[in-house]
């Protein structure tokens, strides 16, 4: 179960990563101009470029980003801000969130602001290559495709597919027992397909939120999501009789992305979360979100 599982969810992650255009809600960035002047006034409009992408290693001087992350005082952060409850706005419009606070932890160890640059999935990473901001705080997979191209901090959220049933049911417990039952999923998703290997029959929903309502009525015998999205919604419906009966055995693990060049940063990075970890921060923000602590192995 664990190889067909693991090799699954991994197909999955990788289509997922590829990732084109780059779809900006805020852009506090500017790309630098790198080029060299031959004329004063030239020189002039170069700086102006330059000041707001603070944060982009330079071809002069040889500067790396986080050297300039020192410099100015900030590290910015890209962020969806729509991806609750990783990344979104309260009531009173105020960017919060588990990767947001995990991002300012972060940059408080290294004794810099965290800003956020809010921006689309679809174009989140193509951003980072463009040096539009330093880093990205918004629950990215580790994947061997990416790992190519970028660097990683150590990971801060290890998330586990679990099988979910109506907190009455007696006949699921496990992946193999979902056999000829109904399984409300998205049909596209990843879990779907996880759920048919096992022989499983689709309930077609349009999410979670739908999928987890035909659990609670009766009308499906289960569903699969990660186990942190499942926590999530008993955070929120602690009511709620449905209970997870199985998980799978590997995790999936996000973290912080980085560029391939910024190897300082990724270890000044790895050290603040090592702190976090060991301090107990990451705990604490984990049960704030989740009631549970999800920014460790199990």
């Amino acid at each position: 179960m664990r190889k067909r599982l693991t090799s699954l969810l991994l197909v999955g992650a990788i289509s997922f990563g590829v990732l084109t255009g780059c779809g900006s809600k805020v852009s506090s960035n500017v790309e630098v101009n790198s080029a060299e002047s031959n004329a004063a006034s030239e020189s002039a409009d170069t700086e102006a470029l330059s000041q707001d992408a603070s944060t982009e290693s330079t071809s002069n001087g040889g500067a790396t980003t986080y050297d300039q992350i020192k410099s100015n005082g900030y590290i910015t952060f890209a962020t969806e801000g729509t991806y609750a409850p990783y990344s979104y706005h309260d009531d009173s419009d105020k960017l919060v969130g588990f990767d947001v606070e995990v991002a300012q932890a972060i940059a408080e160890k290294l004794g810099v602001e965290a800003k956020f640059t809010e921006t689309q999935w679809d174009g989140i990473i193509a951003g980072l290559d463009a040096k539009k901001y330093d880093a990205i705080a918004n629950q990215v997979s580790i994947t061997e495709e990416r790992q190519e191209k970028y660097l990683f901090s150590t990971p801060y959220t290890y998330a586990y597919g679990a099988v979910v049933v109506n907190g009455d049911n007696t006949e699921i417990n496990s992946f193999e027992d979902l056999k000829d039952k109904d399984v409300a999923l998205t049909v596209t998703s990843n879990w779907a397909e996880v759920a048919e290997s096992y022989g499983g029959k689709i309930v077609s929903t349009s999410g979670f939120s739908e999928s987890i309502q035909l659990v609670l009525q009766g009308r499906a015998d289960a569903t699969v999501n990660d186990n942190v999205t499942f926590l999530d919604f008993k955070a929120n419906q602690p009511d709620a009789n449905v209970k997870i009966v199985a998980t799978s055995d590997e995790a999936t693990e996000s973290a912080i992305l980085i560029r391939k060049e910024d190897s300082d940063l990724q270890e000044a990075i790895n050290g603040a979360l090592d702190e976090l970890r060991s301090e107990g921060k990451l705990t604490e923000i984990s049960k704030k979100y989740f009631g549970e602590d999800i920014t460790v192995e199990e």
